[in-house]
């Protein structure tokens, strides 16, 4: 007889040295008790599928690396997990689920360099345009430590272009030999700061922590707390000491570290807090820091190559986010999220969340499927009956929404640097790296992993109704998540179930702040700005000294200068387009924060104005300058931020989003 294969593969963590980094027992594989109406050989396909799932490696503990205690995770521990990939495999065979497959092939160096270079905003700098944005100012924040990964990557690209005899700068022409590299130095002046320098080698401040703190948790243990500096860039901490130590996973989540921002005076921001422009730099920013911090750890990042396919380009399943969004933004413009993956929320929720097992008991797999082609007809007309939907039924095509995602949440170029995260210790290390990611995840997919985290953290926080704690909801979204259609198995790339579903831990548990934005990127964001405006600025000084020189007068020219040394230093003036006030002089001082400013505008605007309509909440921006748009932390102490950007104009409005 035949055996079919469901021709899914479960990614759960990516090893780039040891076969294995968290040993594994036999007990964690499920044992599959035959069942009436299956024969042996029935029961045989279902352990190769699982063999094909986890490799024979992590079936065994290694003799070296990690370790697990009898107080770690055992066979009962990893139950839901298994339970999870069994559904998935059943509702494949079943054909509830349609979806056209994705061919996935590791890149080869060449196209790897180029695709790398391309995506940290680089390309200029092999194309013979030196000089044009955002390269050449992107390049003029980084590190040493960043410089150097971008000089090796750049130096990789030239030889692979060289044997296909192309030609390209060559790259001591960028990284001319004697001279080094800028470098980056927060902590001088401001919190935020950034100076060039030639000379000066990078240096923490003193109050940074050790990075290589050992993460053995005891199950009695509380949680530790540790202070996060976002002032220094990763990989600069992590060049300090080997990172990598025994960490043994648990299922108690009391066992996880408890993590504290250190604040700075520049408030802190938020993904949504930054303008498009501004986090595309991020993005940038982010992917070379990245590279930097897995070389640091000695951890290879390697990256899928996604081979277009034919995809679904309307419905609601089985059809790429942003193509969903395209659609729904006619409906409803600014949609960030798919109306469909909001409303399945939405009505767990309202309906679900204290319901014992959600998430893990399945639903009716005929009423599921019925209710699928019926949301696939009438979702978009308004004519589709919610309440027909129980809750086990609104999990499973939750569930079945990101499974048939064409191309992953996590993306597929990304998604072996997110298993990667499983080969670093302690939890410190594994949530920089985390951050990073989060940062590099294109904006739909990081917004609609946003919302489903959310959604995650409810339910776990309806613990005591539903019984489903962190790591139980973490069992059985790990294997939803860590799931790339058409790859070929590859035993490197099965092993570690633990491991993935303790990356999904730390995703919901410290998904606040894998959604800050470092201070040190955002220090980037605006030196990047001030050399672009620099570079515009001297080329157009250049055609207004020629008309100058016609119309130059110099009476008028003493007379702008006296009223620009009128203008009292320290002094702002706030635009409220939306208040009765509309405009507002504030005088600040050290103590003056973001806060102040929003309750003395309404404070002005309130009084003797009791009936008046209840307004929208109001948040005061940082607009122009070396920043696109920034909207503040209300902590935010004003006065240190006017020296950081003295040339932006301050604007109270509503969130834009």
């Amino acid at each position: 007889m035949e055996i079919k294969d469901s021709g899914r593969v479960i990614l759960t963590a990516y090893h780039s040295y040891t076969p294995s980094r968290i040993p594994m027992e036999q007990s964690f594989v499920p044992q599959l008790s035959p069942t009436p109406g299956h024969s042996p050989l029935n029961s045989k396909a279902r352990y190769q599928r699982m063999d094909r799932m986890i490799s024979q490696d992590s079936l065994h503990p290694p003799s070296f690396s990690r370790s697990v205690s009898q107080e770690s995770l055992d066979s009962t521990s990893m139950a839901d997990y298994w339970s999870e990939v069994k559904s998935i495999e059943e509702s494949a065979e079943n054909g509830q689920e349609e979806h056209a497959v994705l061919e996935v092939k590791s890149a080869d160096e060449g196209e790897m360099e180029e695709a790398w270079i391309q995506e940290a905003g680089l390309s200029t700098l092999v194309s013979g345009s030196l000089g044009e944005e955002p390269a050449e100012a992107l390049f003029s924040t980084l590190t040493r430590t960043q410089a150097a990964v971008v000089k090796k990557r750049i130096d990789n690209y030239t030889q692979t272009q060289r044997k296909k005899k192309h030609s390209v700068r060559d790259v001591r022409d960028i990284f001319a030999v004697g001279d080094s590299p800028p470098v980056f130095c927060p902590g001088a002046g401001s919190p935020n700061s950034i100076q060039l320098s030639s000379k000066l080698s990078f240096r923490a401040p003193g109050r940074l922590e050790s990075c290589a703190s050992d993460c053995k948790l005891s199950k009695d243990s509380p949680s530790l707390l540790e202070e996060l500096n976002f002032e220094v860039p990763y990989s600069e901490c992590a060049l300090r000491k080997d990172c990598r130590s025994i960490q043994r996973i648990k299922k108690d989540d009391a066992t996880l570290p408890k993590f504290l921002i250190r604040k700075a005076k520049l408030g802190l921001t938020v993904v949504g807090d930054l303008s498009q422009e501004d986090m595309k730099k991020i993005g940038y920013i982010s992917l070379i820091e990245l590279t930097a911090y897995f070389e640091a750890l000695g951890i290879e990042l390697k990256r899928n190559r996604t081979v277009k396919s034919k995809v679904r380009e309307c419905g609601l399943f089985g059809v790429p986010l942003t193509t969903l969004l395209e659609n729904d933004q006619k409906k409803f413009p600014g949609s960030k999220v798919p109306l469909i993956f909001k409303k399945l929320l939405s009505k767990l929720e309202q309906t679900g969340l204290q319901t014992e097992g959600i998430l893990r008991v399945p639903g009716s797999a005929s009423r599921v499927k019925n209710l699928r082609q019926e949301l696939e007809a009438k979702f978009y007309e308004d004519t589709f009956d919610w309440e027909q939907v129980r809750h086990n039924d609104a999990a499973g095509l939750l569930k079945m929404f990101i499974r048939e995602l064409p191309y992953p949440l996590l993306t597929v170029e990304y998604l072996p640097a997110f298993n990667a995260v499983e080969n670093i210790s302690p939890s410190k290390l594994q949530l920089q790296a985390l951050h990073l990611l989060i940062m590099l995840l294109p904006e739909p997919n990081r917004d609609t992993l946003k919302a489903f985290l959310e959604f995650l953290s409810k339910v776990v926080a309806n613990e005591e109704k539903n019984r489903m704690s962190l790591w139980n909801v973490s069992m059985i979204v790990a294997p939803n998540l860590f799931m790339c259609k058409g790859k070929t198995a590859n035993p490197q790339e099965m092993q570690g179930a633990a491991g993935a579903a303790h990356v999904v831990r730390l995703l919901v548990k410290y998904q606040d702040i894998l959604w800050t934005v470092p201070y040190f990127m955002i220090s980037h964001v605006r030196k990047m700005n001030e050399a672009a405006m620099n570079k515009k600025h001297q080329a157009s000084d250049k055609s207004k000294k020629k008309l100058l020189r016609t119309f130059w007068n110099p009476e008028r020219e003493k007379t702008e200068r006296s009223e620009l040394c009128d203008v009292p230093r320290g002094v702002i003036r706030v635009h409220a387009p939306q208040h009765a006030k509309v405009s507002m002089a504030i005088q600040l001082d050290n103590e003056t924060k973001a806060m102040d400013v929003i309750a003395r505008f309404d404070c002005e605007n309130s009084s003797g104005s009791l009936g008046s309509v209840r307004r929208q909440k109001q948040y005061l921006y940082e607009v122009g300058g070396n920043i696109g748009e920034r909207c503040l932390d209300p902590e935010t102490y004003l006065l240190d931020l006017y020296h950081v950007n003295p040339q932006c104009e301050w604007i109270l409005k509503p969130r834009t989003t």
